[in-house]
């Protein structure tokens, strides 16, 4: 469970303080982790030793020490020399290295808990019986955020998550598949959705700067129970499958703000196609080209203010007029009229929902 590194980092540190050359080994006398190049372990007398009934042992000059997990026999620690003082070091070695097994068997427990916890695979009593023992708070504001990251497996970017939370102990960050980063921040009494969109920013802009990474940031609704935390993960989730559908500019995405982009994400595709079928007909609009595109949106941007829009587009008012009678003949809706507008705009919307599920699917 702990990696071979920790264990080599514990004993070089109980070696600068005592100068004791240290070895840890397997059960099978393999050896993990060695302070000394020249420390010779006969494999047999691991064997022997582990199977005999004593704790300890000093044979030819040097002390051996069973480390526990649990009762059970995890590794043997062999300290050079044969005095008291290295009798005492040795016994320091082992209660670290029982106490490190402990911390990260926890840490690990925890790991998994939260995973299961996410991912709705825990009965309600299992959720508060596991909390409990673990030592995790029940009932505490807590808010899941999502970040994805541009490329699979980006260790950079988890590692970069970590060192910014790694004062937080009651923060959790895990991973579900190969581009997601979860965290599970909790928050205190006076934190609102603004200090939530203050972290989404720092972790874009961290993981930019640090990681040298891209990411887009999602995150669910303020949830104050442990059992609530799988409904603010599945929020985060669909926050970022609708910033990618809707508001593809934005790196950032709240559930709270998704607005009628929720909805049209929660509509089965045959009653897309129904509505689409209803506003279009027979003729159905291709794709826009970029100029069309661009006039739209700041139409829209403008409020359907026709000289505004003219005045940002650098355009004669004429050649707007003309660009959405133009829209008006090929789709049969007039945007410069509110009730057509908002058709427009949900049917577009729609369109680059139901090319998304395509996309998806293949």
């Amino acid at each position: 469970m702990i990696s071979n590194q920790i264990l080599q980092n514990s004993i070089n540190e109980l070696k600068a303080i005592t100068r004791v050359d240290l070895c840890i080994l397997d059960i099978d006398g393999m050896t993990m982790a060695s302070t000394s190049e020249d420390f010779e372990v006969n494999p047999d007398m691991i064997n022997s030793f582990a199977l005999s009934p004593a704790d300890s042992q000093e044979i030819q000059g040097l002390h051996y020490f069973k480390v526990f997990d649990d009762r059970q026999l995890e590794y043997v620690l062999v300290a050079k020399g044969s005095s008291d003082d290295v009798y005492m070091i040795g016994k320091v070695a082992v209660c670290q290295i029982q106490n490190l097994i402990i911390a990260y068997k926890e840490r690990f427990d925890k790991n998994n808990f939260i995973q299961n916890l996410i991912l709705d695979n825990l009965l309600l009593v299992d959720i508060y019986n596991r909390a409990k023992k673990l030592h995790i708070e029940i009932e505490a504001r807590r808010v899941v955020f999502m970040i994805e990251t541009k490329n699979e497996k980006d260790n950079n970017a988890l590692e970069t998550v970590k060192n910014i939370f790694s004062s937080k102990s009651k923060d959790f960050i895990t991973a579900v598949d190969e581009r997601n980063i979860i965290l599970v921040k909790e928050l205190e009494a006076e934190e609102s959705y603004n200090d939530l969109e203050l972290t989404a920013n720092v972790l874009v802009d961290m993981l930019n700067t640090e990681a040298m990474t891209q990411v887009r940031v999602a995150y669910g609704t303020i949830i104050d129970e442990i059992k609530e935390v799988s409904k603010s993960y599945k929020e985060a989730k669909m926050a970022l499958d609708v910033g990618k559908i809707f508001y593809s500019e934005k790196n950032i995405v709240a559930y709270n703000t998704l607005g009628i982009g929720r909805l049209i994400y929660q509509l089965p595709i045959p009653l897309c196609e129904m509505f689409m079928k209803e506003v279009f007909g027979d003729n159905m609009p291709d794709s826009f080209d970029e100029e069309t595109v661009t006039t739209i949106n700041k139409f829209f941007e403008n409020n359907l203010n026709v000289s505004e829009t003219s005045r940002q587009l650098y355009v004669h008012r004429n050649t707007l007029v003309y660009r959405l009678e133009k829209l008006q003949k090929s789709t049969g809706l007039d945007i410069r009229i509110f009730d057509d507008a908002l058709t427009f705009k949900i049917a577009m919307m729609v369109v680059n929902y139901m090319k998304y599920m395509e996309s998806i699917e293949f």
